[in-house]
């Protein structure tokens, strides 16, 4: 069961009671929501707000069969709830949208705001928070106007004023070091890590036959890697066996139309998450990915069979002239076992 800690040796009660609002913008975020709120970290009832032209239909749909009570799914919206609203608790996965930090930034209400996971961004939240220096919250990949920068940084200074309120929850599955957490405890943070206790209880949504299951990248599609080493990577791997390639959701139709073209390679439509349609895997089965947010989640859900997981480093010369060092770094943290 999940763990609420504020100190490495003190457990916090667990919020049992009460309403949420959760805004989620992808498939993962709403299996954070779902696995937080199964382990009554956000109350008795949560409404679910998908952002607008979100691809959430299929997750959306199994998590409406198999979703714990309490879970209300809302129609797709342009812009989140605000977190002025009567609801004891509002929720997001995302910290350097635009759109949460100007709703954060005129008024909360909310007695707790919670941040569910988003996967390394999370990992990189949590870092750029407990910095003694103000550091803005935008991406890394990203170039940000002066004006942009500038609300990043407000959005700093209100999450750590929250944090000061006790009114700042984390949580993620990914392994965040003892030296952090307590950090985070000093400044008031409260952290819960998650190992996808909920799901595991859940069926296996899919079976797949080929030998070799390729996760997608979206490295390509953000221009941090180059196309051509990511495709004969691709072709070596196909060279071998059968592929299953699950593309990633930021994958241009261009890409994924050149990918289907090498021999031996299937793709698979893009419907739920990873973390929901690798975690079994048949004998003689392998599953390979470039540095992303799912190597760390199928670590925990494979259990023994993480061996089979074979995470690939990027090579020096696949990166792009744009790619920050630090990005890159942070990327390839992810391999990290």
């Amino acid at each position: 069961m999940m763990k609420l800690t504020q100190h490495d040796t003190n457990e916090v009660p667990r919020p049992r009671f009460g309403t949420a609002h959760v805004w989620v913008e992808s498939p993962l975020q709403l299996l954070s929501a779902v696995e937080t709120h199964a382990a009554g970290l956000l109350g008795t009832d949560i409404r679910i707000i998908p952002r607008h032209g979100m691809p959430l239909e299929a997750t959306t749909e199994a998590m409406l069969r198999q979703a714990p009570a309490g879970v209300q799914f809302e129609p797709a919206a342009r812009k989140p709830p605000q977190p002025k609203s009567t609801a004891e608790r509002y929720v997001t996965g995302d910290a350097y949208s635009g759109k949460i930090q100007r709703a954060l930034l005129a008024g909360v209400r909310a007695k707790e705001i919670v941040i569910i996971d988003d996967g390394m961004a999370t990992l990189a939240l949590i870092k750029q928070l407990i910095s003694a220096d103000p550091t803005p919250l935008v991406r890394a990949r990203t170039k940000n106007s002066a004006a942009r920068t500038a609300m990043g940084l407000a959005a700093w200074h209100r999450l750590r004023q929250l944090a000061r309120e006790d009114r700042l929850l984390i949580v993620s599955a990914l392994y965040v070091d003892l030296e952090s957490r307590q950090r985070m405890a000093d400044l008031g943070i409260k952290f819960a890590q998650h190992k996808f206790e909920w799901l595991a209880t859940q069926p296996v949504a899919e079976k797949f036959t080929e030998s070799t299951l390729l996760i997608g990248s979206a490295m390509v599609a953000d221009n941090l890697i180059h196309e051509q080493p990511y495709l004969q990577w691709i072709e070596e791997i196909a060279a071998e066996g059968p592929v299953a390639y699950f593309p990633h959701r930021r994958e241009t139709p261009e890409l994924l139309a050149k990918i289907s073209t090498i021999d031996q390679v299937v793709l698979k439509e893009h419907t739920i998450p990873i973390e929901m349609r690798l975690r079994v895997l048949r004998p003689g089965q392998e599953i390979r990915a470039l540095p992303s947010t799912v190597i760390p989640s199928l670590r925990l859900l494979l259990g023994p069979d993480s061996r089979f997981l074979y995470p690939q480093a990027v090579p020096d010369g696949w990166w792009t002239a744009s790619t920050p060092i630090e990005l890159r770094e942070h990327l390839s943290s992810s391999l990290k076992v």
